[in-house]
């Protein structure tokens, strides 16, 4: 059997094989409350070993997109909880991503008292918003965090982790990756302050830190992941000078918290340096997730290799219910229906075919 089909043990779980499902916002969320349609699209997938869900916010603050879903009121903790039921039925196994947007927010997608919040006043200067009804927009410059605001994204980020335990997730995985609200202040880019959070990288990293802990006192540190992406640039962030010492102590830290697993995006495939897995392996101890760009080829050479215990396929997800299978029976993948991607509706969500309908039709 390859390494990637053959059965894992992550902490209290036994994942049927090694594919886990990448985290991917879709923007079906109508009102921020999940529903019914995304059941059906993460049950469509539950043969992944594991599932980490789109980013969801802890809090009003964090709902940069539109239609994203939230974990911080009783309607979604019960929409989700749909989700988990149906994963579960299938026997897949599910993490909640808990992703604040931070600085990558238009007010217009905040709920009525949402602040768009970051570290520092550091405006985007070329991404932009889509915003339902009005369109593309330019991001208007964040408020800079005070320090009651930290202490209570921190608290919302541990509601927002025993929530998602009360709908039934198998745990959570905090987003510090691809330029949000975590990776925000660990950037001395878009982290410009001169308190205990910022400056140093063991101050840069406390934000980050204090969340993970929490949560690991919370819910038990083997129900929580961490995703990072080291020298990534997404959302305007830079690489740091001191980026590969940052990333070996957070390794070093979280490993010392004891959580599950540890993600890594890696970058290269859009043109960024790669991370040093190797010196990140020796930091963090525990299981370590590897995403970007990987094929079933590709995967098992990284699993032989021992840079990973696990490795995470995003878009191929979209397009391919039975992406398993499909790598298992070596079969060909489905097209993406790229301007799908984030619409509304069941159309380029829950519509692509498996394989044994594919052949059926034909």
């Amino acid at each position: 059997m390859r390494k990637v089909f053959s059965p894992y043990q992550l902490g209290n779980l036994e994942l049927s094989n090694r594919i886990v499902m990448a985290p991917m916002t879709r923007s079906r969320a109508i009102n921020n409350i999940p529903n019914d349609l995304m059941a059906a699209y993460y049950a469509q997938r539950a043969s992944a070993g594991l599932i980490i869900t789109e980013g969801t916010s802890p809090s009003p603050n964090g709902l940069g997109y539109a239609r994203i879903p939230g974990i911080f009121t009783e309607q979604q903790v019960k929409g989700w909880n749909k989700v988990t039921q149906a994963v579960h039925e299938k026997q897949g196994k599910i993490f909640l991503q808990l992703m604040h947007t931070g600085r990558v927010t238009h007010p217009l997608n905040l709920p009525e008292g949402g602040r768009a919040i970051a570290p520092s006043a550091v405006k985007l200067e070329t991404t932009k918003m889509w915003v339902d009804g009005k369109g593309v927009l330019d991001i208007p410059a964040p408020s800079p965090m005070t320090a009651e605001d930290i202490e209570d994204t921190i608290q919302e980020h541990i509601h927002a982790a025993l929530n998602a335990i009360d709908a039934g997730f198998d745990g959570v995985e905090i987003h510090s990756a691809n330029g949000y609200l975590i990776n925000q202040f660990l950037n001395s880019h878009s982290n410009r302050r001169k308190d205990e959070y910022g400056g140093t990288i063991e101050n840069r990293s406390r934000f980050l830190l204090e969340i993970a802990r929490g949560i690991a006192d919370a819910i038990g540190r083997d129900k929580v992941g961490v995703r990072i992406s080291p020298y990534g640039t997404f959302n305007e962030l830079i690489v740091d000078k001191d980026e590969e010492a940052l990333y070996k102590y957070v390794a070093t830290q979280l490993n010392f918290i004891g959580i599950a697993y540890l993600h890594v995006a890696d970058q290269s495939t859009k043109g960024e340096a790669l991370p040093n897995i190797q010196e990140i392996r020796e930091a963090f101890r525990n299981p370590v997730i590897v995403a970007g760009g990987y094929d079933s080829v590709k995967a098992e050479n990284v699993l032989q290799d021992d840079k990973a215990e696990l490795v995470a396929f995003a878009r191929n997800f979209i397009s391919n219910p039975d992406l398993v299978e499909r790598f298992r029976n070596r079969l060909p993948l489905n097209q993406l229906k790229f301007d799908l991607f984030y619409t509304p509706g069941a159309e380029g969500y829950v519509d692509y075919p498996v394989f044994e309908d594919v052949q059926i039709i034909g």
